[in-house]
């Protein structure tokens, strides 16, 4: 727990900045992608070529979404999962380099 909280300390800023781009992260890609009306160049070239989605869920987070919860909201907790994931890979490995 001491390695975390010295984690923490060192990287502060970095971390409340992450956390407000995350917070904020739904403006761009889901208010936003709405209002203008955007979809992802890729399904559009897969649609025009007759291609369907693969129906390969191995997430529940299809599409950055969290079941039972608005798009917004599960976009946030999305982006914590994800940020969470690779700040827990750097302090591990931080600590590997360590020993």
């Amino acid at each position: 727990m001491r390695g975390l909280v010295e984690f923490y300390r060192r990287h502060r800023v970095l971390i409340i900045i992450t956390l407000v781009l995350v917070l904020i992260s739904p403006l761009f890609g889901v208010i936003g992608a709405e209002l203008v009306n955007y979809h992802e160049p890729l399904d559009i070239a897969a649609e025009k070529l007759g291609l369907g989605e693969l129906e390969l869920n191995w997430t529940p987070f299809v599409d950055y979404t969290v079941p039972g919860l608005p798009d917004v909201i599960g976009y946030i907790v999305c982006g914590l999962i994800g940020v969470g994931v690779i700040l827990l890979i750097g302090f591990l490995l931080s600590r590997l380099r360590r020993r």
